[in-house]
């Protein structure tokens, strides 16, 4: 069961998506809201599967927005008004406790093709598009695999990333950069395979390794680059050359 909340500023489309996911027995709706400022704050406190983004909000916001969830503080339990115990005190009374564990994964339903506003959401953390004329069978099926951890982008958006990171500038001298051995060659394919849009079953298949294997690829590769998502290894493939956009 994957639990699912919703961030919308237009009402009839909350209605509508809430209605459409509790219709599927696999999902759950835990929560919707028409702020983005608490959306943050009840991504936290509900800590759903995946954070449905979409509205008519001011794209800088919803940048903001996917930073904050995908990127929570790491908060421990503070003492209470009481002193500090020493090492052998009971503790006092705990304070809130941050977020722990696995961040919402997000999924932004937008109904632009914008490349800054795709290429700036996906350096914040989003780990899917998908266009607001999208199906019904569409959306919910994207919500499965985004809550699986795997990446949803349209072709549209893609086609947009793509040349988004074509007109990229060169990393300036100092800037982080790839060096031969910062993947080994089995995750260089992977890399790649993912790249091209090829499912964790097509590359077990294609490269003849079990399903689990390229899983745990995907995971060394993604630890790698300092990402959360499948769609940021994309991303990072292009823009240093690992994969070429055809012409």
């Amino acid at each position: 069961m994957a639990s699912v909340l919703i961030a919308n500023d237009q009402s009839l489309q909350r209605v509508g998506l809430r209605m459409l996911l509790t219709a599927e027995p696999d999902l759950t709706v835990v929560g919707d809201t028409a702020s983005r400022a608490e959306a943050v704050r009840m991504s936290a406190a509900l800590r759903p599967d995946v954070v449905l983004l979409g509205g008519r909000h001011p794209w800088t916001d919803d940048i903001e927005t996917i930073r904050r969830i995908a990127h929570p503080p790491r908060l421990t339990a503070v003492p209470g008004p009481t002193a500090v115990p020493g090492p052998t005190e009971a503790p006092g009374p705990a304070g809130p406790v941050g977020p722990v564990g696995q961040p919402p994964r997000i999924l932004v339903l937008t109904s632009t093709g914008d490349e800054g506003y795709a290429y700036a959401a996906l350096r914040a953390g989003a780990g899917g598009f998908l266009l607001e004329d999208a199906t019904a069978h569409e959306l919910t099926a994207a919500v499965r695999v985004v809550a699986a951890g795997d990446a949803v982008i349209t072709p549209e958006l893609t086609r947009t990333l793509i040349d988004t990171v074509r007109h990229e500038r060169a990393p300036r001298p100092g800037e982080r950069a790839l060096g031969p051995d910062t993947f080994t060659g089995r995750e260089r394919d992977v890399l790649v395979a993912v790249a091209s849009g090829w499912s964790n079953a097509e590359i077990a298949a294609r490269l003849s390794i079990a399903p689990t294997t390229v899983k745990s690829h995907v995971s060394h590769i993604l630890a790698k680059i300092g990402a959360r998502a499948r769609v940021q290894a994309v991303a990072f493939a292009y823009e240093y050359g690992l994969v070429r956009p055809a012409a």
